[in-house]
């Protein structure tokens, strides 16, 4: 079931203000930026940068996911390995989507920024 309108709101702020905080410098943007997809009740953080080999072309790549459990009302926290598969994260849920940022922020295990 997706999110109703207020929901969404507080979500997209959410990750507005991480994204306010965690995006490089403007002149970096064009070779690295960050942005976020909300679909039904997963959101996703991607890397968006130019193809190696073809820079006209933009690649987003997922990084972090975080899926929303109404049942336990939590949030599934997610990375993506090497071999572009999800793996859940340590600790596996946040309790809440602001939870979720400070964790994918945190960074403890070096699995989102490197």
């Amino acid at each position: 079931m997706a999110f109703h309108d207020l929901e969404i709101k507080r979500i997209q702020n959410a990750a507005d203000a991480f994204m306010a905080a965690r995006r490089p410098p403007a002149h970096i943007r064009k070779a690295l930026d960050y942005d976020y997809t909300l679909h039904n009740q997963t959101i996703e953080l991607l890397e968006v940068r130019p193809r190696w080999d073809n820079p006209a072309e933009i690649m987003k790549r997922p990084f972090a996911k975080a899926t929303y459990v109404k049942a336990s009302n939590q949030w599934r926290v997610y990375w993506m390995r090497g071999n572009l598969k999800w793996h859940p994260y340590e600790p596996p849920v946040a309790s809440s989507i602001q939870a979720f940022f400070e964790l994918v922020n945190l960074d403890a295990h070096s699995c989102f920024f490197g």
